[in-house]
């Protein structure tokens, strides 16, 4: 892996709302005078910044949702229903956060109907075979990506905190596969996307399962050596089973068209730092020093 060039994957919305509620609980929004918040932009640009000095790539691609329906919505319209709206500080900032990182020549990827994951889960499948990929979010479903070159970087609290994942490490850290992931999500559901898996299952019980039968198929295949009460909550619960394992799982066949080459960390200096002007960021050079070559 050390001799392929390195591709950073960010999922975009994670870094967004860290960089936001970072200052936001304070009430520090840094409202500008045309009136528009940019507290969340600054957040990001902190932590994208140092994503950059810390894994160092030759090329940096940005994912983003768009819009709050996909089609895990047509499979289960409960799916993320238990989430408010953003704070109408933070909503202004979706837009001009993309046209900062243009401001970067870092292309933003998004295809309507489908999540930032799904889009860095299908770049990231179609890069591994000639470069190395590092997956830069908060959303540890991303785990499920994991394999020969390609790592999962977690970011921890406080900015430049990162638990990396990768293949040769990744039994080791968390007792599974990376394929498991999505079983375990499967029978324990997911309370912060909304989705129940099997009623009565959390998730020690889940590991416990997966771990010694390894996937849900063969936890079903082998449904009469576990115990009545549990048999009685997969049987009660086969639908939402599968359902929710399928909600988990990150498609990586979206239709998506990204050049590498448009994808180059080979910043204009004088383009960004007019952009951080236009935001009236106070010293925008803070970010020059970090990320120019």
């Amino acid at each position: 892996m050390a001799d392929k060039e390195r591709v950073l994957l960010v999922d975009g919305m994670a870094l967004l709302f860290r960089g936001f509620y970072a200052t936001a609980f304070t009430g520090n929004f840094m409202i500008n005078s045309k009136g528009v918040p940019t507290n969340g932009i600054f957040g990001f640009l902190n932590y994208f910044t140092n994503a950059i000095e810390t894994f160092s790539p030759d090329y940096v691609i940005c994912c983003w949702d768009m819009g709050s329906k996909t089609f895990r919505n047509d499979m289960y319209p409960e799916y993320k229903s238990n989430r408010g709206e953003p704070p109408v500080e933070l909503i202004p900032q979706f837009d001009i956060i993309k046209e900062v990182i243009h401001a970067f020549d870092v292309p933003n990827i998004g295809v309507p109907g489908y999540e930032a994951d799904d889009c860095i889960g299908t770049l990231s499948k179609h890069l591994c075979e000639e470069k190395e990929v590092v997956i830069l979010t908060g959303d540890k479903d991303m785990l499920q990506l994991v394999e020969p070159n390609i790592s999962v970087s977690i970011m921890k609290k406080g900015q430049g905190n990162y638990h990396i994942y990768n293949e040769e490490t990744f039994y080791e850290q968390t007792g599974l596969f990376p394929e498991q992931i999505v079983d375990i999500k499967g029978l324990m559901g997911d309370s912060s996307d909304n989705y129940p898996g099997v009623k009565g299952i959390g998730e020690k019980t889940a590991l416990k399962l997966i771990q010694a039968y390894g996937t849900i198929d063969k936890v079903l295949d082998n449904l009469d050596q576990l115990s009545k009460g549990m048999q009685k909550k997969i049987d009660e619960n086969m639908e939402m089973l599968q359902l929710s394992r399928n909600l988990a799982k990150i498609h990586c066949d979206v239709p998506l068209e990204c050049q590498l080459d448009k994808a180059c960390w080979n910043i204009n200096n004088d383009k960004v730092l007019n952009k951080m002007k236009e935001l009236e960021f106070k010293n925008p050079s803070r970010w020059m020093v970090k990320v120019a070559h």
